[in-house]
């Protein structure tokens, strides 16, 4: 049994050692550019049903969290069926992998809105740009599964998050604050993995 033990755990190293070095193909570029729409839509939500976010947080938190929820859910089902189809044999060990460099950015995100809300409430008009730099920070985290050229919307989304913040007021609750910068962003990544895609099955 020890032998058996020993050869069963040199074979998930090896399976965790190749999907290290495995590109991860499980995010889908139309479902990515499924979430810029989201974004898109939860801007012309938020301008029209809270035109005053500065003075109704809670709404403005509800639009954008129950956007980013939708849009993960999205994400995590198509990955799901994508990384099966891809992957075979490796995709619950590269879907982990993949979930285990974001979850850290997804925790803080979390962790810094409730803090702000709980003791810092004058200080709620930064979350917008502290979301985007924190996504920043989970893109490149993944950056090392991903085509290279992920890199550019890593940096995308730290200069928009810095942006935000930059305004230094209540300007960072503009719905096209997070609309356009996640638009764009989702839209560029969904272009990446799509060119990026082609250029491999060219290579083939």
């Amino acid at each position: 049994m020890t032998n058996l033990h020993k050869a069963l755990g040199d074979i998930s190293s090896m399976r965790r050692q190749m999907a290290r070095s495995t590109e991860f193909r499980g995010y889908g570029p139309a479902t990515l550019g499924a979430t810029a729409v989201f974004a898109v839509l939860a801007s012309i939500a938020q301008s029209r049903w809270v035109p005053n976010p500065a003075e109704h947080v809670a709404a403005y938190l509800s639009i954008w969290v129950w956007t980013a929820l939708a849009s993960a859910t999205l994400i995590g089902v198509q990955m799901h069926t994508r990384s099966r189809r891809l992957h075979s044999g490796l995709a619950d060990e590269m879907i982990r992998m993949a979930v285990e460099q974001f979850l850290p950015a997804a925790l803080a995100g979390a962790l810094i809105t409730f803090v702000l809300l709980r003791y810092a409430s004058q200080a709620t008009w930064m979350l917008p740009g502290l979301w985007q730099v924190i996504f920043s920070l989970g893109v490149f985290s993944s950056c090392r599964f991903l085509p290279r050229p992920m890199v550019a919307a890593g940096i995308w989304y730290m200069a928009t998050g810095l942006g935000c913040i930059s305004f230094g007021d209540a300007r960072a609750f503009s719905p096209w604050a997070m609309g356009l910068p996640y638009a764009f962003g989702q839209l560029l990544v969904a272009g990446i993995l799509y060119f990026t895609a082609n250029e491999d099955r060219n290579d083939e």
